[in-house]
């Protein structure tokens, strides 16, 4: 019988070590230390699980967060020398928002990557915003402790190239739905109602369709990588067609 488990023991450690070695190439980032990958994508459910209470991905995703914070903070200082604190915080909170930290992690496809607890696994904890979110802020401080901070400034701007360049064609506040909600309900007190409509693609790259509608009146059609996205580029597309102004 032991040595049995000894051998499952072995299976389990084997497999464990080659998905840790495919996130590796999916992230683009080679670790010395092996286990700083593993104990980012460790979830507190399965550290109490297996007694292990102090190996999960908490510790790392406090550092990961202030490493995050200070590379796009140092970033957007030098990509905008006109813009004040004020502007800058608000950039900088479009970049590291639960929903834009979710959706770099879907991107990496960190999901099926996640070291789940069984009640947490069963219960879609592979796909939750916030295992995915506290994850990916883990993974940073991991390759920040592992190569320091050049390669994990080089590795998050790559990361982020495609939000920071949405920011730099757009850098005002943006905020769709509240400008439609303003303008509708200055014709009528009835609020635009917003519905998902078709949602597909794998779990790391979930594309979403929404609409809004308003007054029984479809307004706006949007899509994109989650339902907030796609809701917002509805909204978007509404302000564009304005249907309201031929009724």
């Amino acid at each position: 019988m032991s040595a049995l488990l000894a051998s499952l023991d072995q299976e389990r450690d084997a497999a464990n070590a080659l998905a840790m070695k495919t996130l590796e190439s999916r992230i683009g980032y080679h670790f010395q230390n092996s286990e700083l990958l593993e104990e980012a994508v460790t979830h507190p459910s399965l550290a109490y699980e297996v007694s292990r209470p102090h190996f999960d991905n908490q510790r790392l995703e406090f550092l990961g967060d202030a490493v995050l914070q200070l590379i796009l903070t140092e970033h957007l200082f030098q990509l905008f020398p006109t813009f004040g604190e004020g502007w800058l915080t608000k950039l900088r909170s479009r970049l590291v928002s639960r929903d834009a930290l979710c959706t770099f992690a879907r991107d990496l496809g960190l999901g099926p990557y996640l070291r789940l607890g069984k009640g947490e696994a069963s219960s879609g904890g592979a796909d939750r915003p916030s295992n995915l979110a506290d994850a990916f802020e883990a993974l940073i401080g991991a390759v920040y402790l592992d190569g320091g901070y050049e390669p994990v400034k080089h590795w998050i701007l790559s990361l982020t190239a495609e939000a920071i360049q949405i920011i730099t064609d757009e850098p005002g506040e943006m905020n769709p739905k509240g400008q439609l909600q303003e303008l509708l309900q200055a014709l009528a007190p009835v609020s635009p109602v917003y519905r998902i409509l078709k949602e597909e693609g794998p779990d790391h790259r979930k594309k979403f369709v929404a609409e809004v509608e308003w007054n029984a009146i479809v307004l706006g059609n949007g899509n994109g990588r989650s339902k907030k996205e796609a809701e917002i580029d509805a909204a978007r597309a509404a302000l564009s067609a304005r249907a309201w102004e031929s009724l």
